[in-house]
């Protein structure tokens, strides 16, 4: 399977989210995707997509049957089809759903925001089934190193690929802007801040690589 877009991870997370939370209302018309979507809580990143862009979305999860319309309503109505598409328990759903709503988190972070959708009965929980998923092939999860500024590792999805270079968390990105907090050492914001000078550098080395290469193949990179 293609990896997802980062829309069809959020429609798809949302449409799991939803059966679970409000079963009375799905499943869910364009409109209610929409906005779950476009939810100001619970997402990370925030985001605010359009109709037409949710139903792009929508046409490549059906294409790799991970969604399809509903039956039996005047309203077009659209459903998830996650654990029998991917093989997979509906713990290991709820993980990945929460995942693609909320980004990387802690065992700890997803059992918490997992409540709602799969209730696990403690963080091992969690973890078996995050090791479950990180062992499949191709893998669905992976532990992520542990970032400056960051007591505990985090987890994330591999449905939309390989996960960005491990970014610090919102606590550790606050931390950075305030001057630190009191968890986070000194040597820990430099490190972040050294790896910040670093990442920028590399963009500018690769916007010169991509300059040089337009104008000796003789395209406008404009």
């Amino acid at each position: 399977m293609r990896h997802l877009t980062p829309l069809e991870a959020r429609v798809l997370g949302v449409l799991v989210e939803k059966q679970a939370t409000v079963p009375d209302t799905y499943p869910l018309s364009l409109n209610a995707l929409v906005n779950g979507c476009n939810q100001k809580t619970a997402r990370d990143p925030v985001i605010e997509a359009t109709e037409a862009e949710v139903l792009v979305a929508l046409d490549g999860l059906k294409s790799l049957s991970l969604a399809f319309e509903g039956s039996g309503s005047r309203v077009v109505k659209y459903e998830q089809n996650m654990a029998r598409a991917l093989h997979l328990p509906g713990a290991a759903v709820a993980l990945l759903a929460v995942l693609m709503l909320r980004g990387p988190q802690t065992s700890a972070e997803l059992r918490q925001n997992c409540e709602r959708i799969h209730r696990f009965a403690d963080i091992s929980s969690v973890e078996g089934f995050l090791d479950e998923l990180a062992a499949k092939e191709p893998p669905r999860a992976v532990k992520l190193a542990r970032a400056p500024g960051e007591r505990e590792a985090r987890w994330a999805q591999l449905l939309t690929g390989e996960p960005p270079v491990a970014a610090p968390s919102a606590a550790a990105r606050h931390a950075m802007a305030t001057g630190g907090a009191a968890d986070v050492s000194a040597g820990e914001l430099a490190a972040l801040k050294a790896a910040q000078t670093r990442l920028e550098a590399r963009v500018e080395e690769l916007e010169a690589l991509v300059h040089r290469l337009s104008r000796e193949l003789g395209v406008s990179n404009a």
